[in-house]
């Protein structure tokens, strides 16, 4: 039997890859880690998936930004802390086909990618 397909986090947007013990459940497999399992999605993600694509439709075609800008433009103060839920919302967004992760120009891979990053949408 071959292993299917590894797919998203609900929460995160990591890669979540097949093991052996979900061979009965995969279809239910859902989460990454009992931490995203407890988070789950809330309406704040929602939002900050828009404003992504909000920040970048104002952008040239092509064009990238970096999540601090996003995290700055949700109003909030401490914009330092909202820097892990834009990531998340940035994986979400590729695992839905919308978006690229790049790091010196060239699309990586979002589950992997360390570092500074920045956002495109996709062409």
């Amino acid at each position: 039997m071959s292993t299917p397909e590894p797919k998203p986090c609900a929460v995160c947007g990591r890669t979540i890859t097949w093991r052996k013990k979900w061979e009965r459940d995969w279809e239910n497999v859902r989460y990454c880690s009992d931490q995203c399992r407890s988070r789950k999605t809330q309406a704040r993600d929602d939002s900050l998936e828009q404003l992504i694509v909000d920040v970048l439709a104002t952008r040239a075609r092509g064009a990238t930004v970096c999540p601090s800008e996003v995290a700055r433009a949700a109003g909030e103060q401490g914009w330092r802390e909202r820097m892990e839920p834009v990531r998340e919302a940035a994986r979400r967004l590729v695992s839905r086909g919308l978006l690229d992760i790049v790091q010196g120009g060239q699309v990586v891979d979002p589950s992997t990618a360390r570092g500074p990053i920045r956002l495109r949408l996709r062409r």
